[in-house]
């Protein structure tokens, strides 16, 4: 058996790989699967709406409620808590089963977006995000167990691809509808109308999970008891990141306190949560890891700044400079198909490192706008084969993870996988925005008034681009240590 070989020799083999099953029931949307697929999309489809139309309303809300200075914790505070809940959430699935993660998950989603959507203070709106960050980190986490338990290991780049497929609309429709929403009807709603969605995915999901994928990995071993040091290793990231988050929104030096502060909690919290060899790419699991977070926010960061870079440089509305990343979606989701092909399994590894060199390609390419001979459609076209690279890339280590872990480890290395993606995120976007403030692009947070758009000069933007072109690069050579030398 090889590294990067399914581990069904550990586990019961499922009802669908039983020989003379009709394959009409063994797909993600055959028989035995269809309730189970339907339910656990529903939910992707919610968090990824979520995700697309709040982020439309967060402006009005911050204005109204008198907090458009504590916007940006409106956003790190969903962060934080997510952290924290990704790993009680592997911690909680790996001894207990998905269901329980899951289910509290969703209803903490729900209660969170209610709390915003009925706060009368910006103080109590942030509170309902770092509910809503609770709920997401608990739910996402729990998602990748149900996949590692419920479907064999032929059908989980299916599942995985109609995960990616699940934010094609979401991200094309969710800012208009939220857009619309707000204007008509007020941005409360669209936090308040969210929560009705809920019950579809619990009525649908949670009956499956009960039966395919609850309770310990293991029914005949103990259960053991939850980690401690990794809870505490978690509080240290959540707390850490909400520290470094603060200081890189004021630029001064009395900063550096809460930053080294912050560096002190999270350096040693994530080399404990993540896996031994993580930092130094060692081949297998360790490199799986590292890629996703190299992947997720070198692209994600150069992403943040594409719209801005538009409306600064080339003159266009904020809605045409949206439109231009919106195929993304769709090639993201393309890219997610091609690499769940049962013809493509044995090409995965060379797969991922030529997805890691289309990143790099369209990161380097999107700054070439910045010449006003290059039309800014190339940005467009540019992301579209960007995304389609992520596609292969992110859906590619999420399959290879599980295949790396044995069943009573799903939760806790899909935690780790998290937390590499989401930290990776905001640190390389701390990074971005330091150097874009400091080189005269003013503050991406201001960056919705004419008078601090107006101030970004291009060296600002390229000195973002550049150099996460060339953390996607490194990135190309991680993806080639994700097998073992024996594997």
């Amino acid at each position: 058996m090889t590294a990067l070989e399914p581990r069904d020799a550990e586990v019961a083999p499922a009802a669908d790989e039983i020989p003379g099953v009709p394959e009409e029931q063994s797909g993600v949307l055959g028989r035995s699967h269809r309730a189970l697929s339907v339910g656990i999309i529903a939910v992707v489809l919610l968090i990824a709406f979520e995700a697309t139309a709040v982020g439309t309303a967060m402006p009005v809300a911050a204005r109204e409620l008198n907090g458009v200075s504590l916007y940006a914790f409106a956003f790190s505070s969903y962060f934080t808590t997510s952290l924290f809940a990704m790993v009680l959430s592997g911690q909680w699935a790996d001894r207990r089963g998905p269901l329980a993660p899951l289910a509290t998950g969703i209803s903490a989603f729900g209660a969170g977006l209610l709390l915003s959507g009925t706060a009368d203070a910006m103080w109590l709106f942030i509170l309902g995000r770092a509910v809503q960050g609770l709920g997401g980190g608990l739910v996402i986490v729990a998602l990748y167990v149900v996949v590692s338990r419920a479907y064999p290991s032929r059908l989980q780049p299916a599942i995985l691809a109609a995960f990616a497929a699940s934010w094609v609309v979401p991200s094309v429709v969710g800012p208009l509808v939220s857009g619309t929403v707000t204007e008509h009807l007020g941005w409360r709603w669209v936090f308040v109308g969210i929560p009705a969605l809920v019950v579809f995915p619990l009525a649908i999901a949670l009956p499956a999970i009960r039966r395919t994928a609850s309770g310990p990995a293991d029914p005949g071993a103990p259960v053991p008891a939850f980690d401690r040091r990794r809870i505490r290793l978690a509080l240290g990231i959540s707390l850490g990141a909400g520290l470094l988050q603060y200081a890189g929104q004021d630029l001064r030096w009395l900063s550096l306190l809460p930053a080294a502060v912050g560096g002190a909690l999270l350096v040693p919290a994530v080399l404990g949560l993540l896996p031994r060899g993580t930092y130094v790419a060692a081949r297998g699991l360790p490199s799986v890891v590292l890629l996703r977070g190299i992947a997720a926010g070198s692209f994600i960061a150069a992403e943040s700044f594409v719209p801005l870079m538009l409306v600064t440089q080339r003159g266009l509305s904020p809605t045409l400079a949206g439109f231009s990343l919106a195929a993304g979606g769709a090639t993201w989701a393309l890219g997610s198909f091609v690499q769940s092909r049962p013809r493509v399994e044995p090409y995965r590894e060379r797969l991922v490192p030529a997805g890691m060199v289309l990143v790099a390609a369209a990161i380097a390419a999107a700054p070439s706008v910045l010449i006003a001979a290059v039309p800014v459609w190339v940005v467009a076209v540019a992301w579209g084969v960007g995304c389609f690279g992520m596609g292969l890339v992110i859906a590619s280590t999420s399959v290879l993870l599980l295949k790396l872990s044995a069943p009573h480890e799903a939760g806790s290395n899909s935690a780790a996988l998290q937390i590499s993606d989401g930290l990776s995120n905001v640190m390389l976007l701390a990074v971005g925005g330091a150097v874009f403030a400091a080189l005269g692009g003013g503050t991406v947070g201001a960056a919705h008034t004419a008078a601090a758009t107006s101030a970004s000069h291009p060296a600002a933007f390229a000195a973002v681009f550049l150099p996460m072109a060339g953390v996607a690069l490194a990135g190309a050579w991680v993806a080639t240590r994700l097998r073992t030398r024996d594997g």
